[in-house]
Parts: C-alpha cells; structure tokens; sequence
C-alpha cells in the first residue's frame, strides 16, 4: 500500500537514538521531535524563528527548529540540550550555566544551551559575525561578540548579564 504524496518517511538520530517516523511534509522539525518523538528540550516558543528557544543541532550546527521542515533533515543527527550531557555529567556549556545562574525560569534555557554550543564550535572553526573586525584572523570572543552570536536567542526573563557570563566560562575566558 503506497502512502499519500504528502507524507514521507524519515530517520532521525536524536540525542543518540535513531528514529523512523511517518510525517505530513509540512511537519517541522520541532513538532516531530516533540509530538512525534517525546523530546521536551526543544520549546515552541513563538513558532516563527524570531526567539531561539526551538534551537538544536543538525549535524553539530544549530538550527531554529520551529523553521525546518522534517523531511529535509532526513538522515541527520539530531542534538538536543538533553542529549548533550555524558550521563550525569553535565555538558560544560551547561554546567557553566548552573554556575553562572544564567535562567531564571529556564524555558528558553535548552535552547540558548544548543545556541552556545554551536556557537562556539562556530568560533572555533573561525567563522565570523556581523562585528567581527579581522576577517583574517580567528575571532576574539568578547562579550560583545558573543552578544551578536546569540542575537537569536531570546530571553524573557532578562538574564543575558549571566548568559554571556556563562558562554565566557564555557569557553575558557
């Protein structure tokens, strides 16, 4: 029995399990991690790629999953805030957060957890930003620079003084 046009298959290895799900191809990212595969790190914050708390990484880079449809990260590997712990070790971009107090009431903290990550391998790799000034050079993680990287990330309870203050631990500064 064949499937309707509008309905694919796909496999999905989220936090390190692979999954193969059944999806209308107009099904994001985040709805089938949430409803389809019980993921609850990623939120639905606003539903329109403007606050970042949807945020996971595809294959190490981080995507605003609320904009991504399913069916065209078919086959990737999926990283939650959940799933980037060993155990119960925490990830040092999250302990560095525990640390640094930078949630108050943690909605949009796995998202900005996944942001940083990726982020700093961003860094790391020498990718700019809109302020970087040397193109040349690998980029000086200010807080200013890590302002501008985390743009996208949204927090409604204000605690972007503790959140940069966090990504700065996390990297080492």
């Amino acid at each position: 029995m064949s499937q309707p046009a509008h309905v694919s298959e796909v496999a999905l290895t989220v936090d390190g399990r692979t999954h193969h799900l059944t999806v209308d191809n107009r099904v994001t990212l985040l709805d089938a991690l949430r409803e389809q595969i019980g993921a609850t790190a990623p939120k639905k914050g606003c539903d329109h790629g403007q606050c970042g708390s949807c945020t996971v990484l595809v294959d190490g880079r981080r995507m605003i999953s609320c904009l991504t449809f399913a069916v065209a990260v078919d086959g990737a590997d999926v990283t939650t805030a959940a799933g980037l712990g060993d155990g119960e070790q925490l990830h040092p971009v999250a302990q560095a957060f525990h640390e640094q107090d930078a949630f108050q009431c943690g909605y949009c903290t796995p998202g900005q957890i996944c942001s940083a990550v990726g982020m700093l391998d961003e860094v790391k790799s020498g990718a700019p930003s809109f302020i970087t000034d040397d193109l040349e050079s690998s980029p000086e993680l200010t807080d200013e620079e890590i302002r501008e990287r985390m743009s996208g990330n949204l927090c409604r309870c204000a605690a972007y003084p503790n959140i940069v203050a966090a990504i700065g631990k996390a990297a080492g500064r």
